[in-house]
Parts: structure tokens; C-alpha cells; sequence
């Protein structure tokens, strides 16, 4: 049998302030406990233009590390833009199902680079995706990705809905009522609904609430109007936000108030 020391736990009075704990019920608890985070595949090419920044990507990891660890359930959804983007390649005279297709094999590029960046961060980061190659990632199955998920693991979904003519937006939605999430987060670069391009338009007014008919009638660009149906039709809330400033899915998950918020009323 081993012997060794023995210790004798010091009452809490006992201590000093700056020997305890914090007690984590003295720090606001976040209002999502599980949450799709909808990335576009244009965030992870940085200041280049084009294709993969590294320095992006693991900024990107930083920020879902910050959300893992505070136990929050993360599901990102990522969009292959960045990469090739089957409906803006017309003029290579590509059918439509096939470039479809050409974008979803570019998210999961995408899923693969998020992937490493999050490991490297010491993330458990699970790759699932909805086009079968298994020597690559794992299959989508539903509860699967739930079980990922409770195990306090970060899963990203790639190749989209597995379907051409859907986007990666419809498959956030869709993946979000799977998995029964809380909400919606898309990260884009601006800061949250305007009524018109911010980036174009200097004086475009923004939206903080908006209700999913409004997006549609109004004809914002928020999501397209099968995902925004979907999530109106499930009652899903979507935050809109600005990727590049650091800390906003936090402050998101936390309840502060970020960007544009989009429910039914």
C-alpha cells in the first residue's frame, strides 16, 4: 500500500479571498446552451480574396474555443465560397447540380481547415459531413452529431444539405431544427440587417429586431427564403453579427446585445 501525505480541506472562512475559487454561480450563465454557428466561406479568406488564410482560420478557432469553454454545445456550419461557388460559375458553362456539388466538396476543405485550427486550440472537434467519404470525415447521423455534441465536443457540418439547389444557409436551418438547437448565429462581415448594402450604401439603416416576414417581404438579405421559411416555420431566432470583431459569439451566447436579431415577433 502507498504511503504518503494527507491533507485536511480549510474550512471556506478559513482562506483567504484570493486562495477560493470562484463560484462559478457568481458569473452570468449564457442564454444558448446549444447553437448552430453559420460560417460563410468568404470569412476564412482573410484580407486575400480568395482561398484559405491561416491566421483567419485560427482567429475563427479562438473565438469557438472561447464559446466551448464555457460549456456552450457548438455546431458550425460552414459555406465554400471562398473556394468555388457553383451558382457564380455560369461562365465555365458547368451544370448547375454539378457545381452545386463542386461547393459542397469546397466546404468540406473548409471543415477540414477548421478542423485542424480547433485542435490545435485543444478543441475535440468532430467533421461530419452529408456526402459520404468516410477516409475524411464521418457520415451525418442525426443523433450522432447529438452525441458529439453532449460530449461536449465541437462538430462541424459540411457539404451542405448533401443536395444540389440548396444552400449552405438552408442547411444551417435544417442542421439547427436536427440537432434542436437554441438559435442561429451567422457571422458575416458587417454588423448586423440593413436595408441596404452598409458596405455600398453609407447612410443604409439598420434593423436590430426584424420578423421573418419582414425579411421576406422586405426582401433583406439575411438568409434565402427557404432557410428564413424553415426557421419561421420552427420558430428559430437568428442572430446576425460581425465576425470580425472579437468576442461577439460570446457576447451573443451571453445575451448582450449584438447585431440583428431575427424572430417572430
Amino acid at each position: 500500500m502507498r504511503r504518503g501525505r494527507f491533507f485536511v480541506r480549510m474550512p471556506a472562512e478559513s482562506m483567504s479571498k484570493d486562495d477560493r475559487k470562484p463560484n462559478p454561480s457568481d458569473s452570468p450563465a449564457p442564454i444558448y446552451r446549444r447553437i448552430v454557428l453559420k460560417l460563410s466561406g468568404e470569412s476564412f479568406q482573410g484580407s486575400q480574396g480568395f482561398g484559405i488564410d491561416a491566421e483567419t482560420v485560427h482567429s475563427i478557432a479562438r473565438e469557438v474555443k472561447e464559446v466551448s469553454d464555457l460549456g456552450i454545445e457548438m455546431a458550425i456550419i460552414v459555406g465554400g465560397g471562398n473556394i468555388f461557388r457553383g451558382t457564380r460559375q455560369k461562365s465555365l458553362s458547368i451544370d448547375r447540380a454539378t457545381g452545386d456539388y463542386m461547393g459542397m466538396l469546397a466546404t468540406v476543405i473548409n471543415g477540414l481547415a477548421l478542423q485542424d485550427a480547433l485542435e490545435k486550440q485543444g478543441v475535440v472537434t468532430r467533421l461530419l459531413s452529408a456526402i459520404d467519404m468516410a477516409q475524411v470525415a464521418e457520415p451525418f447521423i442525426r443523433r450522432r452529431a447529438m452525441r458529439h455534441l453532449e460530449k461536449g465536443r465541437v462538430v462541424i457540418f459540411a457539404a451542405g444539405t448533401g443536395n444540389p439547389y440548396f444552400s449552405t444557409d438552408t442547411a444551417a436551418a435544417l442542421r439547427a431544427m436536427e440537432i434542436k438547437a437554441h438559435v442561429i448565429l451567422k457571422a458575416t462581415r458587417v454588423d448586423g440587417i440593413y436595408d441596404a448594402d452598409p458596405e455600398k450604401v453609407p447612410d443604409a439603416k439598420m434593423f436590430e429586431r426584424v420578423t421573418y416576414l419582414e425579411v421576406i417581404q422586405k426582401g433583406l438579405a439575411v438568409m434565402d427564403s427557404t432557410a428564413i421559411s424553415l426557421c419561421m416555420d420552427n420558430r428559430m431566432p437568428i442572430i446576425i453579427f460581425n465576425m470580425n470583431r472579437p468576442g461577439n459569439i460570446r457576447r451573443a451566447v451571453m445575451g448582450e446585445k449584438v447585431g440583428s436579431t431575427v424572430t417572430a415577433e
